[in-house]
């Protein structure tokens, strides 16, 4: 049995879990926040970092300075209407988002919505391996594959899938720290 289609569906499930983590506001300045956010530009529906150079000068500060400078009111609405929950100091060259320091009461609270988004994720994964071994099933009785192999590849779709749940795990762990620690 070929497992590379289940193998990459359950790969780009973790990458989808990592890229929403780092988009997780952690008190630290991360540029990745500002990723979903787009602006209309000319008419095309643009992601800022497309229209603007961004920095981080310092921990719990973003700098957005656009190439055009008639972008700026534009930028600074979309941040306004985005739900990432920074106000944008607009000084007529530059934005700056400035990110509070975290209390400890809202760091909880994070971690309880990325330990909750890392459950959906397992969730995704034992679908994806719910899907191999109903396939190795269905090729069990269509005759394509012995029983013996069956069991075989119910093994290895289980151990594929141990490693990438203890990946998210992994994963949870470390932006778990990154959230508490800041």
């Amino acid at each position: 049995m070929d497992y590379t289609s289940l193998e990459e569906k359950m790969e780009k499930t973790i990458s989808v879990f990592s890229e929403k983590l780092s988009e997780v506001r952690a008190g630290r300045a991360n540029p990745a926040i500002l990723n979903k956010i787009r602006i209309d530009y000319y008419g095309t529906q643009t992601p800022i970092n497309q229209v603007a150079a961004i920095s981080v000068p310092e921990a719990r500060l973003i700098v957005i300075q656009p190439w055009d400078i008639s972008v700026l009111k534009e930028i600074e609405k979309a941040i306004l209407a985005s739900d990432i929950g920074i106000n944008p100091n607009n000084d007529g060259k530059v934005i700056r988002l400035a990110f509070p320091e975290l209390n400890e009461e809202r760091r909880k609270e994070i971690v309880k919505d990325i330990k909750k988004m890392g459950e959906e994720t397992k969730v995704a994964i034992r679908n994806a391996r719910r899907e191999g071994i109903d396939k190795a099933k269905a090729m069990q009785k269509g005759g394509e594959m012995t029983e013996d192999e069956l069991k075989q590849a119910e093994n290895d779709i289980q151990k594929m899938t141990d490693k990438y749940i203890e990946e998210i795990d992994k994963v949870l762990e470390k932006k778990e720290k990154e959230v508490m620690s800041v």
